[in-house]
C-alpha cells in the first residue's frame, strides 16, 4: 500500500465500513484537536470511545475514558491514534493482541510510523497515516466546502447548507469517483428507536 496517497474509495470505504472507534489519546479540552475530531465523528453517528489514561474517571460526550485498548471489552472497528509517532508501535501492538481485531488503524495528522503500518497491514488490518478522519469525511461529504475549503468534489449543485443534526452524504462524486452510505446509514441509526 501507497502510504503517501490515498484513493477517496479506499477512504470512503473505510468511513464507511466502521462504527465503533477508539480514540486513542482523546483530550477533553476543547482547544484540543482530538476533542474537535471526537465530537465530530461522533455527532456523524460513530460510537466513539475515548482512550486516555491520564483522563480515566472523566468523560467526554458522555462517554467514560478508558485506560487503554484492552479496557474497552467489547470489539472495536477502528483505533484512531491520536499520539505523536513514536508511540504508535504501542498502540499498534495493544490493538493487535484484541480479539476480534479491529479492521483499521487511522494515524492523525503528522503521525507516521511504516513499521507500525507494515505490522497491521501483516495481520491483515487497513492502515491510514498522517491523516485526520473528520477531515476526510468533510471533504468527501462537501460539509468542508461550506468553510471555503476546496475538497477536490465535483458537482454541479452545491451541498445544502449543513444545519444542526443534518448529515451530508459521502455520496457525492469526487475526482476519485466511487460512492458510500455512511452519513445515511449514521443518520438512519440515529433517528431509529434503540
Amino acid at each position: 500500500m501507497n502510504h503517501d496517497a490515498y484513493s477517496d474509495d479506499y477512504i470512503r470505504a473505510i468511513l464507511n465500513g466502521v462504527k465503533v472507534i477508539a480514540m486513542v489519546g482523546a483530550s477533553p479540552s476543547e482547544v484540543r484537536p482530538s476533542y474537535f475530531a471526537f465530537k465530530y465523528l461522533a455527532q456523524r453517528g460513530y460510537d466513539l470511545i475515548p482512550v486516555n489514561p491520564g483522563h480515566v474517571g472523566k468523560s467526554l460526550m458522555g462517554r467514560p475514558f478508558v485506560a487503554s485498548l484492552a479496557d474497552i471489552g467489547r470489539p472495536i472497528d477502528m483505533v484512531d491514534i491520536f499520539r505523536s509517532s513514536e508511540h504508535i508501535m504501542p498502540v499498534v501492538d495493544e490493538a493487535l493482541r484484541l480479539a476480534p481485531l479491529p479492521k483499521v488503524i487511522w494515524m492523525q495528522l503528522g503521525a507516521r510510523d511504516d513499521a507500525a503500518a507494515a505490522k497491521a497491514e501483516a495481520a491483515g488490518l487497513e492502515v491510514v497515516m498522517n491523516r485526520c478522519p473528520k477531515i476526510e469525511y468533510g471533504r468527501l461529504s462537501s460539509e468542508i466546502s461550506w468553510m471555503g475549503v476546496n475538497s477536490r468534489t465535483i458537482s454541479a449543485k452545491r451541498a445544502p447548507i449543513p444545519t444542526q443534526g443534518m448529515r451530508l452524504s459521502l455520496n457525492r462524486t469526487s475526482l476519485g469517483g466511487a460512492a458510500t452510505s455512511a452519513s445515511d446509514r449514521a443518520a438512519k441509526n440515529r433517528n431509529e428507536p434503540s
